[in-house]
């Protein structure tokens, strides 16, 4: 019997990547994505690569858009075995120069997005004590970095719901929890996150633009000495993920590069991939 697999913002770019690999790899896929006008795209390159998704609408902001596609599914399948919580929003622009919806939105999407979407499939993989969430965070959910921190505030808020969850519901549900961490990828999402600095004057306060061209200066150096492996394809982010999802012992977390790697080093070297500060909670706190 195939497996049942949710995928969250699968209209371009990981999602989309992530879709189809989960098709090619023998499960049964729900692409789901906020607009499904955007939906010819990943149609088109399924039939290129002669697999099968079903495509379904979700807004991860709208609790009521969750329920019903959630419900739709498992009404129809009597399960959930997979779901990767992949939809989000890149995010950069000064606390200062932030409106207040502004950080509303981005905290809603990338991190209230995943809880609504956690939460609905919990019920049904308790039930049938199984089940695996896989939530597409960042190297931002573990530094902090310049003009990012409202995005990074939210990746960090993934980080610790997860780090929660996996101490008690995989022991005794049996849901797995795993954190896949990119650094960046060239894709939309990359420029969206960068048009909301760069565009439509964000920066109007001049002691800003000091710290702005050194930003910039910077990103510009890396790339003339040839660090582009700071930025990967969604195809081969989306590989990890399979990896993650095919791995008899899942990590907690696992960066995507050796620069996330390099990146992340000060806080994951004594514990890369997370099993031994789960082991250690459970202990402390459950015994």
């Amino acid at each position: 019997m195939k497996k049942i697999a949710i995928v969250t913002g699968s209209s371009s770019g990981l999602g989309l990547e992530i879709a189809l690999l989960l098709a090619a790899n023998n499960f049964t896929v729900y692409a789901t994505m906020r607009n499904l006008k955007k939906q010819d795209e990943l149609l088109t390159k399924a039939t290129e690569k002669s697999v099968e998704v079903q495509v379904l609408q979700l807004d991860v902001t709208d609790q009521k858009s969750v329920v019903q596609c959630f419900s739709t599914i498992i009404e129809k399948e009597g399960k959930i075995d997979l779901l990767i919580n992949n939809a989000g929003g890149g995010f950069a622009k000064t606390t200062e120069h932030a409106t207040e919806e502004e950080i509303k939105w981005v905290t809603d999407l990338n991190y209230f997005g995943v809880v609504r979407c956690t939460k609905a499939v919990i019920p049904i993989m308790r039930k049938n004590k199984s089940g695996f969430v896989i939530n597409i965070s960042s190297v931002g959910g573990l530094v902090g970095q310049p003009f990012n921190e409202l995005y990074c505030a939210s990746k960090f808020a993934v980080e610790g719901y997860t780090e929660g969850l996996a101490s008690y519901l995989t022991d005794n549900f049996g849901i797995k929890f795993s954190i896949v961490e990119p650094g960046g990828i060239s894709s939309e999402f990359m420029k969206s996150a960068t048009a909301k600095t760069m565009t439509d004057g964000q920066i109007t306060l001049p002691e800003y633009m000091p710290i702005m061209q050194q930003y910039l200066g910077g990103r510009q150096k890396r790339a003339e000495q040839g660090e582009t492996q700071s930025f990967q394809t969604p195809a081969e982010v989306a590989e990890v993920v399979m990896q993650v999802v095919n791995a008899e012992h899942p990590p907690l977390r696992i960066r995507t590069s050796n620069w996330a790697e390099d990146l992340c080093n000060l806080k994951t070297a004594a514990d890369p991939d997370g099993t031994k500060l789960v082991k250690a909670v459970k202990e402390r706190f459950l015994g």
